[in-house]
């Protein structure tokens, strides 16, 4: 099994994507997709399955070759429930399952003649040795697995698809793709809206699957666990690494810095041909050389360097001191009513947040980590004890909730001046820039803007309210590698309180100083960093 693409081409509105592209992906092969946004990454799946066809090249396929692809777009869900939607979503199995229906109902005709029906078992013995290489015999056992390590339920299985989320429906799409045993599966940023306890399950199925991967991913410890090869779009060039995220990083760096002595050597090189001909062109003497050197210089390629990564160093402000008590939690707790029943999502909570700790708060999905957050910050009432901010305290909160809040007719320059009227010009283009808001995106309106956009956007100026308190539910949602990595530096220089809630373990780990844990209806502190909390709970 293999994916060739050769000297491939793809142009978008007359300009190119990429030009030239040439790479192939083996049997068994887990390869991890990177680049900017708008750089192509989502066209490049698109003509691997064939929705889309390159300008120029060859791209071909091993005969036979199955491929899954998982997008963002996963169409209208009705009508079935969430397992017969996985069972019934591979269109070759139900073809061959038809098949085998149809043939059986042949055989049970007592009057049927005995060469058809020698014909007809020679082909009854095809189609179910096809049917068994893709998995048809096991597929509903292998679907309920899957549909349960994705973090729904059993009893949730035969719950109609229409009565699920945006987010859970991702889940079922994302089954679908998984039970197919593919030759190759396509994902296209699989782990949006799955909690870190799915994450890991699906990190370690991909691990095991015998066939190949190529995804795009947001999550880096997700793609350095599971990708062994990067393939990077970028100045629409394709150019391949053998090696995990952490190997690419380090040896897009060297190759970049290699790359910068050649063009300052072909530079002075140049600039001492351009002497001599300037210097002697007017002389008839020296024409012979002169035009020899002209000749030389038009034949030459020129090393060029791609564009500067654009990264800011940005100061953000001191927040003033505040207390040194910065949160007090007495014997806390929070019970939800619905119909007449009651759910307690923790309670008995006493413990002390001190100033400039950074906590990561974590749990299980639904143990109550949000609504912890909330009670904290004012957002919900606590149903039993009490939580006092300390004096001079100010909390900067950010949840998903905090995007909404946004209007979407203001730009983002005039929408960040509104909450920071008072800072100066040069201030607010700086802190734009620092969360990548740059050129003609500072005009932009807020409705145009992508959910990673708008988190940036929030994020930007709760560091610039002079917060001494910050409580992030998720910051990382929507935010992609590069993105992700500024928010991390950014928090680590930051010199208030922090509690964050996130799935992304690389976060976690820079972070996370203490770990506040939700789980069983109560809560635990735990003293040590993330890594320390994951070796005493046997999860490292």
């Amino acid at each position: 099994m293999s994916l060739n693409f050769s000297n491939v081409t793809k142009l978008q509105t007359g300009q190119p994507l990429f030009t030239g592209a040439t790479f192939q992906i083996n049997a068994g092969e887990k390869v991890g997709l990177v680049g900017p946004n708008g750089a192509g990454k989502t066209s490049l799946f698109r003509l691997i399955t064939g929705e889309d066809r390159p300008d120029e090249g060859q791209i071909s396929t091993s005969e036979g070759l199955r491929i899954s692809y998982f997008s963002q777009n996963v169409g209208e869900m009705a009508g079935k429930t969430a397992l017969q939607e996985v069972v019934e979503g591979d269109a070759k199995v139900a073809l061959l399952r038809s098949q085998l229906t149809e043939i059986e109902n042949k055989l049970s005709d007592p009057e049927l003649d005995p060469d058809e029906m020698t014909k007809i078992l020679e082909k009854m013995g095809d189609v179910q040795t096809e049917y068994e290489k893709i998995g048809g015999y096991d597929l509903d056992a292998r679907a309920e697995e899957v549909l349960t390590g994705l973090g729904i339920a059993p009893k949730d299985h035969h719950r109609p698809v229409e009565s699920f989320s945006g987010g859970w429906k991702m889940r079922i799409a994302l089954a679908k793709v998984l039970v197919t045993v593919p030759d190759l599966i396509i994902m296209d940023e699989p782990t949006n809206y799955l909690d870190l306890e799915t994450i890991l399950w699906l990190e370690k199925w991909l691990q095991l699957f015998k066939g190949a991967v190529f995804m795009t991913t947001h999550d880096r410890d997700f793609m350095n666990n599971v990708a062994k090869k990067i393939i990077e779009i970028a100045h629409r060039k394709i150019t391949v690494y053998s090696g995990d995220y952490d190997f690419y990083e380090k040896e897009r760096d060297i190759r970049r810095t290699q790359l910068e002595a050649e063009h300052s050597r072909q530079r002075d090189m140049l600039a001492k041909e351009e002497e001599f001909i300037a210097k002697f062109k007017a002389r008839a003497s020296h024409a012979a050389q002169v035009q020899s050197r002209v000749k030389k210089l038009e034949k030459i390629d020129r090393v060029e360097l791609p564009p500067e990564e654009q990264t800011i160093s940005f100061d953000f402000p001191v927040p003033p001191r505040g207390s040194d008590d910065v949160v007090v939690m007495t014997d806390l707790g929070k019970t939800w009513k619905s119909d007449g029943t009651e759910l307690k999502v923790f309670e008995g909570l006493t413990a002390t947040v001190a100033r400039q700790e950074k906590i990561a708060v974590v749990g299980v999905n639904g143990a109550g980590k949000s609504t912890l957050l909330k009670v904290i910050c004012g957002q919900t009432d606590a149903t039993s004890g009490q939580v006092n901010i300390g004096p001079s305290v100010k909390v900067g909160y950010f949840s998903q909730y905090s995007l909404e809040v946004l209007d979407p007719e203001a730009t983002v320059s005039d929408e960040v001046r509104s909450r920071l009227p008072n800072v100066s010009d040069g201030y607010l283009r700086n802190l734009l820039a620092a969360f990548l808001f740059r050129g003609d995106d500072v005009k932009k309106k807020v409705r145009h803007l992508s959910g990673g956009e708008k988190s940036r956007l929030v994020l930007a100026y709760l560091f610039s309210q002079g917060n001494n308190l910050l409580v992030l539910d998720e910051p990382t949602n929507h935010l992609d590698i590069i993105s992700r990595g500024i928010l991390m530096d950014a928090l680590k220089l930051y010199e208030g309180t922090l509690l964050f809630v996130s799935h992304d373990r690389h976060f976690l780990h820079a972070l996370g100083e203490k770990v506040m844990e939700v789980d069983k209806g109560g809560v635990t502190l735990w003293p040590g960093k993330y890594s320390w909390y994951l070796e005493k709970k046997g999860l490292a």
